[in-house]
């Protein structure tokens, strides 16, 4: 098996200056949660399946009980309006577990967006604080001045040194490699705890990409999600406590 394999599904699409907007598995799996509402609602299609030998050995099995090799995917949307960009969405089951892996990827992908021509890329991720969040604010990052002054227009929060560790994997990489080869590109990351999957979190995302490329999106569906997150996240709070107060009885009795 080859490194990577790009394998085109049906007729290649044609597209006319589209933005790459990346959301794959990370923290509070924001920006794959952001990226794959955003797929459901506008009804982009799938065209690009891509493999690797970097991805974990391991299948998954469909409802039929066949199976389903682990893959990125790529899928398009072509404007309704002027306003509207043409678009191609990135997600997938993983990222590549090796840093060798990470940057083959995300070169890969590069190729395949300069081939339809993008000039334009947006990483969507969480930013993980470790603790609740009510109203979670978007963090950016971006390769130029003048896209951090347009991304605090809409919104965005851009601090000195944060991340402190950077941006790791492709929602750093496609940004870092994609300046090398003269793409623009911007990084929205949503403040989540880190700990459980972020609906809230990947809403906020798509509230500031909705104004930025006025997609129109409904958000209807991550509301609920996020509704049922705080539901599971306040069982499991009431759990602990319950636990904590019964061994603190214990003590008492020993």
């Amino acid at each position: 098996m080859e490194e990577v394999i790009v394998r085109y599904i049906g007729k290649k699409p044609s597209l006319k200056n589209p933005i790459l907007i990346e959301g794959l598995p990370g923290i509070g799996n924001v920006g794959k949660l952001a990226v794959e509402h955003l797929i459901e609602n506008i009804g982009a299609k799938k065209f690009i399946e891509i493999y690797s030998k970097d991805f974990p050995p391991q299948v998954f099995i469909n409802a039929d009980g066949t199976v389903k090799l682990v893959r990125n995917e790529l899928y398009y949307y072509k404007a309704k309006n002027r306003k509207q960009h043409d678009l191609i969405l990135l997600t997938g089951d993983y990222q590549g577990l090796s840093s060798s892996g990470q940057y083959e990827l995300a070169h890969t992908i590069l190729k395949i967006a300069k081939e339809f021509n993008v000039k334009q890329i947006f990483t969507l991720g969480g930013y993980g604080l470790g603790r609740e969040i009510k109203e979670p604010h978007v963090i950016g990052a971006a390769t130029s001045r003048k896209l951090v002054e347009k991304m605090k227009s809409y919104g965005v929060i851009f601090r000195e040194n944060e991340p402190g560790g950077g941006i790791v994997g492709a929602s750093g990489l496609l940004l870092g490699i994609g300046k090398l080869y003269g793409f623009e590109g911007v990084c929205l990351m949503g403040e989540t705890p880190g700990y459980l999957v972020d609906p809230k979190s990947a809403k906020a995302v798509l509230k500031v990409l909705d104004r930025v490329l006025n997609i129109d999106v409904d958000l209807t569906e991550l509301e609920r999600k996020a509704m049922e997150i705080e539901s599971i996240a306040q069982q499991l709070k009431d759990l602990e406590r319950a636990a904590r107060e019964k061994s603190e009885d214990l003590q008492y009795i020993g």
